[in-house]
């Protein structure tokens, strides 16, 4: 089944109650059982919801995952992953990557006795000198947020299955209609489903993919014990979403690519960061794993105020400047004091994160209008 048709079909069914074609919002917290312990597969509904089932089994088939499972937000997904380790265990990770995983892994899980060690995999052979006996999981962005670093996915899980190490994969910004990482052995997908997944702006969400039955089980029960679970309405909304994933990637990646042209061109735009000009420094490998190159573009002006970024981001009048990514709108955001702002200074410009980087999630709307957007706001 190719990927439109899944995105459309697989996991779902009509109801077969009604033979209503959409799956039904079950908003209830609990199921009625016709004696203790005999029901119908449903209890509670934080250990189970008919339409977050329907909704983790579609999610599942984009990734070619056996197994999915759905939280209440990203982060909620990444903390679940993160209660896997134990006091002493070691993490690599990438050194660009979302601002709220950086927080989460340094102010909350380094208390527990959890070290990260943050470092740049633009040579996937340099996590071997990071690797030792206490080291549990590798943790990837490809593409990074917010630079669109490149990072070989297959590279990575080849060291890491060599050290019987677990691998995660953050596809947030690529989505399964670009990649697919369990497909080059990652064990584990997580996903904010807040961002193209839902493609609307309107739900806050998270997901974990994988097709290890082990890992799963214990995700499955951290789960349920800790509760950080979405609501049906929520889980209602992203099936509709899912229904024109791939419609929507497709115009996202067909705006980007002519806007990272028109910035690469601009005599004002000092660098453009996306996977798909020949200029970026891992576009080979980006071909070599990623079916297309995104809806998200960063770029710097040749300048070095920070004023200057920000009276850009004032200046635009179709480009909202918000915080988040991914929806059929396009926003514009400067990640150093929004995103990333929780990232000490020092540490963001060691990564390469400039004051000045000006960060765009590319909408569906007419390209055209977007330029002329880009062109009177830059000037």
């Amino acid at each position: 089944m190719k990927f439109g048709t899944k995105a459309i079909h697989a996991g779902v069914s009509p109801d077969p109650t009604t033979g209503a074609i959409m799956t039904p919002i079950y908003q209830t917290s609990t199921f009625v059982q016709s004696s203790p312990g005999k029901h119908k597969g449903y209890e509670y509904a934080r250990t189970h919801n008919p339409t977050r089932d329907a909704l983790q089994a579609s999610l599942a088939a984009l990734e070619n995952a056996q197994f999915g499972l759905c939280f209440a937000s990203g982060l909620a997904a990444t903390d679940t992953i993160a209660k896997l380790l134990r006091p002493g265990d070691e993490v690599i990770c990438t050194n660009d990557l979302y601002g709220g995983t950086y927080r989460l892994f340094t102010k909350v899980f380094q208390n527990y006795g959890i070290k990260f060690h943050f470092i740049s995999m633009d040579d996937v052979n340099t996590i071997k000198q990071y690797i030792n006996a206490n080291t549990k999981l590798i943790w990837v962005e490809t593409p990074t947020n917010p630079l669109l670093n490149i990072i070989d996915i297959k590279g990575i899980a080849t060291i890491a299955k060599a050290n019987n190490i677990l691998t995660c994969i953050d596809n947030t910004f690529a989505t399964p209609y670009i990649q697919t990482p369990l497909d080059f052995g990652i064990d584990i997908v997580v996903h904010s489903v807040t961002k193209y997944l839902s493609g609307h702006s309107d739900v806050v969400m998270g997901a974990i993919l994988t097709n290890n039955k082990e890992v799963h089980d214990k995700l499955m029960f951290l789960q349920n014990a800790c509760g950080a679970v979405p609501g049906p309405q929520d889980c209602f909304l992203v099936l509709r979403g899912i229904k024109t994933l791939h419609l929507r990637m497709e115009r996202h990646c067909f705006n980007a690519a002519k806007i990272a042209h028109y910035l690469e061109a601009h005599p004002k735009v000092e660098k453009v960061y996306w996977p798909g000009l020949t200029s970026h420094k891992n576009h080979e490998v980006a071909k070599s794993q990623m079916n297309a190159f995104g809806g998200m573009i960063s770029f710097t002006l040749h300048s070095e105020k920070i004023e200057d970024a920000f009276k850009v981001l004032e200046n635009f009048k179709l480009f909202c400047l918000a915080e988040s990514l991914g929806g059929v709108e396009s926003l514009c955001g400067h990640p150093a004091s929004m995103t990333h702002a929780s990232i000490p200074r020092e540490e963001r410009l060691k990564a390469g994160l400039k004051d000045t980087l000006i960060r765009l999630s590319v909408g569906v709307e007419d390209v055209e209008d977007l330029i002329d957007d880009l062109a009177q706001a830059i000037g």
